[in-house]
């Protein structure tokens, strides 16, 4: 919502653009894929799609980009899968990178938390950036392309399968008509049309506790980092989230108590006098304007299975993920990633059709491994009743004389998931003593001038350290392949001698690991992870 008097999409600092239906010719249209929903996952599925070669039609109900910050955490790896499709750097021009948490309890701070970095990382463990540049800087990656075709105020009403694909019903402003693609994406959001199409429902967890977001322009010189107020003077029993944002915007999120409705907490008087009392405790006591507001709650629900037949559901059509640990819309960009170069490879040949059959145990096993994770913190963010209420609260009570105990108020950031049992993942060699196991995404290395993920492939790499005659592989199509020296910073991270070797796929992922890696055992291994065969090696 704005404030009284101003529309829509009237932003004290973004200027949205309005872009006009797509001018088509009549009869159906045919395309290898369907993506409906101009998200960030939709664009980045595009974008994915049109790295490895592969067209595709990107449909999208509205005509400009979604209103309000919204999503506006991005974590290290989204920014490498960014990086990988070559869209970075508007992205780290605005976007404000941060390391660091504070925790608070009645106004004492009772946790300090760094997330991991050092020198050897190409980018920080998060960023905050609004919504609307997220959608802007894909959008300008999208328009340039020239195998993605964009169609603004195109909404989908119906969907049928056919022998070699789907069939899919557009409605624009000069009518309908129909599309025929070999495969569709739902990027269409948490109410996802194409979902309720086919008649699936989310299934899991909702949560009691609701949240209002408010942004706010405002001059405040606190640093870029996250901070959680527990039971402030502000609001008494709830929970407070505050992070800066660039453009001098703040983002605060504070909880509604059990008594408060939405509709009244919604009514612009009610958020402008929360918010005035939240910045008077937090010591800022100038000038400020009311940006957007909107309200949640927070829930674990997903689908039992990310496809039906030739529809792939990815973001939050397929899952939805409290906010805690800013797991939902990096959740959703590795999501868009991980089917689009999948999809791309089998529709190009490189791969069997049965690779895609990798889908759904990665990314709902992901998801499963972020409801884990963001329970927890959901339930100490949100006490789900009165007696997890009181054990919350008596745990930051022990942390004011307990230092230890505020480790409890920890968000647990989002991390990337490891593909360990999946599919696409081959053998882990059970001689390695540490380094990143078979699954788990690439760790990225300073090596002199650039970094280790500066020089993988667009398709699999294959990393050989040391120059062993016993590890000769030859550059086929789709594979790449990198030698490091068997000494130094990336052959300690990845504990690796002369001879050891890593395959990394498309998706940064690690697919299979050596401590010597025998003859031919990479080319077996990248032809048994592409056409599902039975691995041997």
């Amino acid at each position: 919502m704005r404030p009284a008097g101003r529309s829509e999409l009237d932003s004290l600092y973004f200027d949205y653009p309005r872009f006009d239906p797509p001018q088509r010719d009549e009869g159906p249209t045919q395309t290898p894929v369907l993506i409906v929903g101009a998200g960030p996952v939709g664009m980045v599925a595009a974008l994915t799609l049109a790295r490895h070669g592969v067209r595709s039609i990107l449909l999208e109900r509205k005509s400009t980009f979604n209103d309000g910050s919204r999503a506006i955490c991005v974590s290290r790896s989204s920014f490498h899968i960014l990086d990988s499709l070559g869209v970075v750097e508007p992205f780290l021009r605005k976007a404000l990178g941060w390391t660091k948490g504070r925790s608070f309890f009645r106004g004492t701070q009772i946790l300090e938390f760094d997330m991991p970095d050092s020198p050897d990382e190409k980018f920080r463990p998060m960023y905050n950036i609004q919504q609307q540049y997220i959608e802007a800087y894909l959008w300008e990656a999208v328009d340039r392309s020239e195998l993605v075709e964009m169609r603004w105020q195109s909404e989908v009403t119906g969907i049928k399968d056919t022998d070699g694909g789907a069939e899919v019903t557009v409605r624009d402003p000069d009518g309908s008509y129909g599309i025929r693609a070999e495969w569709v994406l739902a990027a269409d959001g948490a109410r996802s049309a194409i979902r309720g199409m086919r008649n699936l429902r989310l299934k899991g967890e909702n949560y009691e506790g609701r949240y209002v977001i408010a942004d706010v322009r405002m001059d405040h010189d606190y640093p870029t980092i996250r901070r959680a107020l527990f039971n402030p003077v502000s609001r008494p029993d709830g929970t407070v989230l505050i992070h800066k944002q660039p453009d001098d915007i703040w983002r605060i999120d504070y909880q509604l108590a059990d008594d408060e409705s939405s509709e009244e907490a919604m009514r612009e008087e009610n958020v402008r006098a929360t918010v005035t009392s939240i910045l008077q405790e937090i010591g800022h006591d100038g000038p400020w304007d009311l940006e957007w507001w909107s309200v949640y709650s927070a829930n674990t629900l997903l689908l039992d299975d990310y496809r039906d037949g030739r529809i792939f559901f990815v973001g939050d059509s397929a899952h939805i993920v409290p906010i805690f640990g800013v797991r939902g819309l990096n959740n959703g960009i590795a999501d868009g990633f991980n089917i689009g170069w999948k999809l791309a490879w089998v529709l190009t040949g490189r791969a069997g059709v049965a690779l895609l059959d990798s889908y759904t145990p990665e990314r709902r096993g992901a998801t499963l491994d972020v409801f884990a994770n963001a329970t927890k913190s959901t339930r100490f963010m949100t006490p789900p009743d009165h007696g997890w209420k009181v054990m919350r609260d008596a745990a930051l009570s022990l942390a004011l004389t307990r230092g230890k105990m505020g480790a409890l108020a920890n968000p647990r950031q989002m991390t990337p998931y490891t593909y360990a049992d999946s599919p696409a993942t081959g053998p882990d060699d059970a001689g390695f003593d540490a380094g990143p196991v078979a699954g788990a995404m690439l760790p990225d290395v300073a090596l002199g001038e650039g970094f280790l993920s500066d020089r993988l492939g667009p398709g699999f790499t294959l990393i050989v350290f040391g120059e062993d005659d016993a590890a000769r592989v030859a550059e086929t199509e789709g594979l790449a392949v990198l030698r490091l020296p068997a000494t130094g910073p990336a052959a300690r991270l990845y504990d690796a001698r002369a001879g050891s070797a890593y395959l990394i796929r498309p998706d940064l992922h690690v697919a299979a690991r050596w401590r010597a890696l025998p003859e031919g055992a990479a080319e077996r291994t990248l032809e048994t992870l592409l056409q599902q065969q039975e691995c041997t090696t």
